[in-house]
Formats: C-alpha cells, structure tokens, sequence
C-alpha cells in the first residue's frame, strides 16, 4: 500500500486565512475511511506545534499523524543560538533554548522579510563560526499576495556570501523525510507527496525516490511557471482526489 505526505500551507489550507481548500477535507477523509497511511507535514514555525494541529483539527481535518521543523529542531539544537525570523517564532525559540546573539554556536533561520542589516548580522556571526541552521527551505514565500525569495533562497545565498554551508530540519530535508517516513514505516518508493512547492518539496522528495503531485493551489498558480516537471500536476488536491476516485474504478 502506499501512503501519503501532504504538504499543509497551499494545499490543505490556502495562505491568507489559513482555511481549507478544495477537496481538501474530502481528500484526508477518504485516506481516513480507506485506512491509507499519510502524515500531515508542514513549515509552520509561527505556532507551536500542538496549537497548530488543534487548530488543524478544530477545521474538520481527521488525522493521526503531523511533523513539523520545531518538532525536529530538538535534535540538531546542542549549544546556544542565535534566532532570526518572524516575533511568533522567536518567542517559541527563546522560551525551549539558550539565546545569545554575541558569540552563538548556531545561527537558527525562520521566514521573514529580512533587512541588509540583519544580513550583515548574521554574515559575520557565520564567518565568526556559527553554525547555520534554517528551519526549512521553502523556494517562495507569500505575504500580502506578493511572492518573495523563500527561506531556500535566502540560505542559499548566505552560503554563497560565506562559502559555509548550512543545515535543514524541515522540508525538505533527508533528517525531516525520513522523520516522517519511519513514523508511517514505509520507504520512500511507496510514499506520493502532494505539495504547492514543486521546487521546495516536491523536486527533492522525487529525488529521494518518492511520486511528487504538484497542486496549482499555493505557491505556483499555473503550469507556464514550470521548468522542472512532477509526476502529476492538479488545480487542486480536489481535482486529485477526483482522479484517484477514477482511477480505482477503472
């Protein structure tokens, strides 16, 4: 049997309001009622894990099983840190670790709109030895209806900028896959993700061996904005659930 990732944000939810999609409350039902493993897998760093799944919850989403970075960042975290990111995630990280923005052993990275300032910053933090650490590595972000530089983006350049690189606990790392892998126990073979990131989640986990189904949802709003092809592409993860629904009476 295969089993299922489903990326939360773009395709479950939209963005702005944070409420379902299409076919989305049908679509977790039907692998709840048809007992289809799948983990829920998302980016969020602005709400603490049990709020979030509460809250996922409270729309009518049945499910079992949920990761997200602030779940895995516990085991990477061994030394004080310097956070960066939204006023919700840095609340979360300075109330679970040791915060120290002179001399830090790691350097931990959410999304923000980030200044040339807070660059400068965290450049010579990296050059002084600090480790640096992004909670995910997402290709876009959106805020306001408008599409900035993902948090993938912004490590990649701070690499090129240092020549030091960095590390990874949410998607769509091998750590954060594999986390939630084992949790279903199947290998990547037997796992299909459906995500709105083609290039934040679903070109890394096809690389990792999984079927990637891309939903026009989120982040890309039509195919003309693809250079990389998934297996699959859908205007929603209604319109895949219809297919599948299909495909099995066929």
């Amino acid at each position: 049997m295969r089993g299922y990732f489903l990326d939360v944000q773009g395709t479950l939810i939209d963005d702005k309001n944070f409420l379902p999609l299409p076919g989305a409350l049908e679509f977790v039902r039907y692998l709840k009622k048809n007992k289809i493993p799948f983990i829920l897998l998302t980016n969020n760093t602005k709400i603490p894990s049990e709020e979030f799944k509460k809250y996922l919850k409270g729309l009518g989403f049945e499910f079992d099983n949920y990761l997200d970075p602030l779940t895995v960042l516990d085991d990477v975290i061994n030394t004080s840190v310097a956070p960066y990111g939204s006023e919700k995630f840095l609340k979360i990280i300075k109330e679970k670790y040791s915060v120290n923005y002179k001399n830090p052993g790691m350097i931990v990275l959410g999304i923000k709109l980030y200044s040339n300032e807070e660059f400068a910053d965290i450049i010579e933090m990296i050059l002084q030895g600090a480790k640096l650490v992004g909670m995910h590595k997402t290709s876009l972000y959106h805020k306001d209806n408008k599409r900035y530089p993902g948090l993938g983006a912004i490590l990649e350049m701070l690499k090129y900028a240092t020549g030091s690189d960095y590390e990874v606990v949410g998607k769509p790392s091998f750590r954060f896959f594999k986390k939630a892998s084992d949790i279903l126990k199947l290998s990547f073979d037997k796992i299909t993700i459906i995500s709105d990131d083609l290039y934040g989640d679903i070109i890394p986990a096809m690389e990792f061996g999984m079927e990637g189904v891309l939903v026009l949802s989120g982040k890309i709003k039509n195919e003309k904005e693809i250079s990389q092809k998934p297996h699959k592409i859908f205007k929603n993860i209604g319109e895949y659930l219809e297919f599948i629904r299909t495909e099995k009476t066929d």
